[in-house]
């Protein structure tokens, strides 16, 4: 074959063009750290560098997101929690100091008033949120655990109504002490003989009662109509007695006049007859109360967070509130299909018994002021009576007895704190599991994202193995091309300055 000056110089040139393109490409390549500069350089690597690139970005959601924002949740919750444990903890000491009967109704005042800031803070503790979400709503992030005075003063220019639903279980009546000392302002019965006393009508008697979450409830309308109704699991409705103040209800109950079920809005309280009670509750037995409540205060428990409940506005519109599930579990995905729980929801630590229990307590202590008052007026009255008369004498029979109920009432307070002791621990140990729980949640988010740590560092190693280029490398090359493409060069002009005509 006949090689020509033509062919040599068009086989120069494309030799040098290729030079210069691979120089081009280390040069691309030195600049940019990266073996490719658009897929069809090499396209095995395009494809392996898309998928490294999908999961690096996954990982890094998880592990800069997600999962901090899981850990910040988890760890506001057991700061929450762990202020919880330290107010039960002082209630429950509070509550040891108390039970002691012969404590003056002076100090079980100063007891009850720490007690009841204590409860206060219990509530409070229940309404610290996280990036404005408040960590114990569960999904109702925007709404606070209680009624804050802002709502208030809403509920004010617009008043609302919420007819709750409670389930109730036979286990959860429970039995409380009642006092009868009216003798003492009624005076005997009629038909009471000389020899009988004051003291013998003074009784005291156990109640079977529950106690509903909420007190001041809505009374019955104008045309009479109970805003509540009682149904057991059968569907079989019972009738209920309204009473204006507790000691009518307890008073009725414990003397017979009332055989059925008394209801106490102002307490919140449902009072059975021992008759009714036996014959119409068993073991097991459960039944369902749905009451109305439009009197809230400041510090109340909303109740979307626990019941089945609707909220009535003044302009008549309803919402319904968990009518198909109560469960509000919220769960972050910190891994590929991987998720944690990080929410704690009220239900399970904020229980309405804790301020329900301080009702109860300071019935207790103004039923002792009442004792401790009517007993100094008699004594007082005492005083001031001639020895020997018939007054000094009714009145000697009117201290017997006052000491005698003084005496069922301190036993009374001082059962009560004992029991509320009792109340107080178990309230701890729900908040502890509670404690543990998150705990538990905090030390599995911590393995996780050790592991997506691991991930990320992983991912992105072979990240930049697909991708990056070695640069000492790639200048030994660089520097091998640039000489190449100069000897080419060199040998190219050598080769033009020659041609046929020079050996004709």
């Amino acid at each position: 074959m006949r090689i020509t000056n033509k062919i040599m110089r068009n086989n120069s040139l494309y030799n040098i063009n290729q030079n210069k393109i691979l120089e081009d490409k280390l040069t691309n390549q030195m600049t940019t750290q990266s073996k490719i500069s658009r897929p069809s350089d090499d396209p095995v690597v395009a494809i392996r560098a898309l998928r490294l690139r999908s999961n690096v970005t996954t990982v890094s959601q998880y592990y800069d997101k997600n999962a901090p924002d899981a850990e910040q949740w988890i760890s506001v919750t057991g700061d929450a929690l762990d202020t919880l444990d330290d107010v039960l903890n002082d209630l429950y000491e509070q509550a040891g100091t108390a039970a002691n009967k012969y404590l003056t109704s002076d100090d079980l005042q100063i007891i009850l008033t720490q007690m009841q800031s204590l409860t206060e803070e219990f509530y409070s503790s229940g309404n610290v949120d996280y990036a404005g979400r408040y960590v114990f709503s569960g999904y109702r992030t925007d709404t606070a655990i209680t009624f804050s005075d802002e709502d208030i003063a809403e509920m004010q220019k617009h008043p609302v109504t919420y007819e709750i639903q409670e389930d109730i279980a036979y286990s959860s009546i429970s039995t409380i002490n009642y006092t009868d000392y009216s003798v003492l302002t009624d005076g005997l019965p009629a038909g009471a003989t000389d020899s009988e006393s004051y003291e013998q009508y003074v009784t005291n008697t156990n109640l079977y009662r529950f106690r509903l979450s909420y007190d001041n409830l809505d009374t019955a309308d104008a045309d009479g109509n109970s805003q509540i109704s009682i149904t057991d699991q059968d569907g079989n409705a019972y009738a209920v007695t309204e009473y204006a103040t507790a000691e009518e209800a307890y008073r009725a109950v414990a003397n017979g006049t009332e055989t059925g079920i008394a209801y106490i809005p102002s307490t919140g309280e449902l009072v059975f007859s021992e008759d009714f009670y036996q014959n119409n509750y068993s073991t097991g037995d459960s039944f369902q109360i749905t009451y109305s409540k439009s009197d809230w205060e400041e510090g109340d428990i909303n109740p979307v967070h626990y019941f089945q409940c609707t909220k009535t506005n003044d302009d008549g519109s309803k919402i319904a509130y968990n009518t198909v599930s109560q469960n509000q579990d919220i769960y972050y995905d910190v891994g590929f299909n991987q998720q944690i729980q990080v929410n704690t929801v009220a239900n399970e630590v904020f229980t309405h018994d804790v301020q329900r229990d301080m009702d109860d307590l300071q019935y207790c202590l103004q039923e002792l002021q009442a004792i401790e008052t009517a007993k100094s007026d008699i004594e007082a009255k005492l005083e001031e009576a001639e020895e020997g008369s018939d007054e000094y004498e009714d009145l000697q029979k009117q201290l017997e007895a006052v000491e005698k109920a003084e005496t069922y009432i301190r036993d009374s307070i001082q059962t009560s704190f004992e029991n509320q002791i009792t109340k107080y621990q178990q309230y701890m140990n729900s908040t502890n599991v509670a404690i543990t729980n998150n705990a538990t949640r905090g030390s599995r988010l911590e393995l996780i994202s050790t592991r997506l740590m691991n991930q990320k560092t992983t991912f992105k190693e072979l990240q930049s193995n697909n991708e990056d280029v070695d640069i000492s490398e790639i200048a030994v090359e660089l520097s091998s091309a640039e000489l190449t493409y100069q000897a080419a060069l060199m040998a190219t002009s050598k080769i033009m300055q020659t041609n046929l005509m020079n050996y004709i």
